[in-house]
């Protein structure tokens, strides 16, 4: 079968390699459709991540079609999937409770093992879901916008309250609209003029920008001088986290969408008159798939917006080397493996 590998920081390699055989008990064999292009996969092709071997097949954002399944039902043969690419142990403390999401020993398509960027895939079937009402494109975006979703129902806000995205790349902007659907205000900062305007633009919020080292005071006029009462970092980017604590009100929330190999440091003064929540946000479950499902169902989420660019399986060796660099315009970038070449 075709795949794409990164074979070392910066070397891509679209080549031939065998195909995966038949899936063992409680697996399935996925025709891969559509696989979404996430930061991940930049940060893995620069040499930036920092639990990967290489080489690695990357791709975790994917959809496809049922060529073969072993074992319990759920799915058929040609049925159309959604992959939740978290693969969980089933039996760590976290699995027990119900958050397989953050398992102890979690296995990520694309990170800890290869991913989708090739032609088939072996998936257990419990990673699996329907991807009824959607077009392929449509449900390999759902990965993507689970982890906005999980990041806002980690919040555990109730609707109305003030929300600031902070970061209006794709995990922003998907934040932001889940937020918007739970009911809550919503207000996005960002320090790219092109990504404001497009969050303004195209989704219809209210924007803030963070450039020239402002942001706190703008934060303080938007507010009347309280604060938001929610607050989403998504930026990926440790002074950001860091000075996102400030933007949060009395009593409020801070939920940390992205994570960072820094220490992140904060006043304990400051955080305590607030008596702020501090919350992690990682991956997604099978509930923020299907909640995301049913709202691109729904028309509640532009997919067509946020997907900005696409390439092919052949192509994406230079596509990817390029987007990696030149992001103009770019929000989610797409591939058809089942597209020419």
């Amino acid at each position: 079968m075709k795949s794409v590998r990164c074979v070392a920081p910066g070397e891509l390699e679209f080549a031939t390699r065998p195909a995966p055989g038949s899936p063992q008990e409680g697996w399935a064999l996925i025709d891969v459709a559509h696989v979404g292009i996430c930061g991940t996969d930049y940060h893995i092709f620069e040499g930036k991540h920092p639990f990967l071997a290489y080489p690695r097949v990357m791709g975790h954002e994917v959809s496809g079609t049922v060529a073969e399944t072993n074992g319990p039902a759920g799915v058929s043969v040609g049925q159309e999937v959604i992959i939740n690419p978290y693969l969980s142990c089933g039996t760590c403390v976290a699995c027990r409770n119900g958050k397989p999401n953050c398992c102890v020993s979690i296995q990520v398509l694309g990170v800890h093992r290869d991913g989708a960027m090739c032609e088939q895939i072996l998936i257990p079937v419990a990673n699996l879901l329907p991807a009824d009402g959607l077009s392929p494109a449509e449900a390999a975006t759902v990965e993507f916008l689970a982890i906005g979703a999980h990041a806002v129902r980690r919040s555990m806000a109730i609707g109305e309250g003030r929300a600031l995205v902070v970061g209006a790349g794709p995990i922003g902007l998907g934040t932001a609209l889940f937020a918007r659907i739970a009911a809550q205000q919503v207000t996005i900062m960002d320090v790219s003029a092109e990504r404001l305007a497009f969050a303004a633009g195209q989704l219809g919020f209210q924007v803030i920008d963070g450039f020239a080292g402002l942001a706190a005071e703008k934060v303080s006029e938007a507010t009347a001088g309280a604060g938001f009462d929610i607050v989403y970092d998504a930026t990926g980017n440790s002074r950001s986290m860091q000075a996102a604590f400030v933007y949060v009100a009395h009593g409020g929330v801070m939920v940390m969408v992205s994570v960072v190999q820094d220490d992140i440091s904060f006043s304990d003064p400051e955080f305590h008159k607030r008596e702020m929540m501090l919350i992690g946000s990682r991956n997604a479950t099978n509930a923020d798939f299907e909640h995301v499902v049913a709202s691109i169902r729904a028309g509640k989420i532009p997919v067509d917006r946020l997907v900005t660019h696409r390439t092919t399986l052949r192509d994406s060796p230079r596509d990817i080397a390029l987007w990696a660099h030149e992001k103009n315009g770019l929000i989610k970038a797409m591939i058809d493996v089942r597209g020419s070449g």
